[in-house]
């Protein structure tokens, strides 16, 4: 068994530790003087969940199991406020841990309920999809939904230890496991070219779990998100690249109310960011090019409904990386260099939008 442990610095440096069959490493992540574990993981997927619980209960920890609804149903104040009540009855001290089990959606609650309890607690990320291992577990943003946007209210809050144990993965239904490329991918584009070409060499290995690259972009993606959080945890400065593809994906999670998965939204996404970076003036049509056909050969979107821009733009205004009334785009200057653009006119984004609608 190969394990591969990848830093991440900062104030709190922790490590994401990659692996085939390491659930045994998550007893040292949680370290000393912990003695109840709090588990939050999807209701629907016990199973997910049992052999987590069972390495930590074989540790000599106390476990509480804690099931919460599925995807981003779970990323509500509600199901948030049920977890502070089941922490305190669980008798959850400072000196406790909660472990957050599942996809993107579940981390997330995890680990804003143990920023938020008691002003803070440990936590350790084991992430079960791909979207989850390569981008929501690592770099300690948490937060949940509200009905006015995503991630809107949430903390920074560093986890102890984000394990990744790619056995988990075979189980993932094959659309959730693509949708989680669009992360991947979106990696290549900002920072690591290298991440494109072991796609475009493989795009059929790619989307599957077995495929010949699939530890080698898992562990490079990572080292992405590690490199940028350890610099910048609060997205003061550098960490904005990662926001790549995201000012209109979020918006069409909203008009789709959370019903597209996050990375098909990500992948339209970032088509129309390399077209707003095209009519800027920024990059020429072959980068254009490149992110479509690699998205399409992985079987990702590259297209959204015309009639919704007007929705869409006016969900953009409350996107959380505007800054006063001024929205905000990462866009490419070149494959893996990236720069914001402020405020940019209005026919430019709707000019944008229309080599995207259908």
């Amino acid at each position: 068994m190969t394990v591969s442990r990848i830093k991440v610095g900062g104030e709190s440096p922790y490590d994401v530790v990659i692996g085939t069959g390491v659930l045994g490493e998550l007893p040292g992540l949680l370290g000393a003087g912990v003695r109840t574990v709090a588990v939050v993981h999807p209701e629907s997927l016990p199973e997910i969940a049992r052999p987590v619980c069972g390495a930590i209960e074989a540790a000599g920890y106390e476990v509480v199991p804690l099931p919460v609804p599925d995807a981003e149903r779970a990323k509500t104040v509600e199901v948030l406020a049920g977890l502070w009540s089941a922490l305190g009855r669980a008798g959850v001290t400072r000196s406790d841990a909660v472990v957050g089990v599942g996809g993107g959606a579940t981390t997330d609650l995890a680990g804003f309920a143990a920023a938020t309890w008691l002003r803070g607690v440990k936590v350790v990320q084991v992430p079960t999809t791909l979207l989850g291992m390569v981008d929501a577990a690592v770099g300690g943003k948490t937060g949940i939904n509200t009905p006015e946007g995503k991630n809107l209210v949430g903390s920074f809050h560093p986890p102890a230890g984000v394990l990744c144990d790619l056995a988990t993965l075979v189980s993932v239904p094959r659309e959730d496991y693509v949708g989680g490329l669009a992360e991947v991918i979106k990696g290549g584009f900002i920072a690591d070219p290298r991440i494109l070409a072991l796609i475009e060499d493989d795009p059929e290995g790619a989307t599957r779990p077995e495929g010949r690259h699939t530890r080698e972009l898992i562990e490079r993606k990572v080292q992405i998100k590690a490199d940028v959080v350890g610099a910048d945890l609060r997205e003061g400065g550098l960490r904005e690249i990662l926001n790549y593809g995201h000012t209109l994906a979020h918006a069409i999670e909203r008009v789709e109310e959370y019903r597209m998965r996050h990375g098909e939204a990500v992948a339209i996404g970032m088509v129309y960011a390399a077209e707003l970076s095209r009519l800027a003036g920024r990059i020429g049509p072959d980068l254009v090019a490149r992110t479509r056909s690699i998205l399409t050969s992985v079987g990702l979107p590259t297209s959204y409904r015309r009639e919704v821009w007007p929705q869409l733009r006016n969900h953009m205004r409350l996107d959380k990386k505007s800054r006063g009334a001024k929205l905000r785009f990462v866009l490419l200057d070149d494959l893996a260099r990236v720069s914001p653009l402020v405020d940019p006119p209005e026919e430019l984004l709707a000019a944008a939008y229309q080599e995207i609608a259908r």
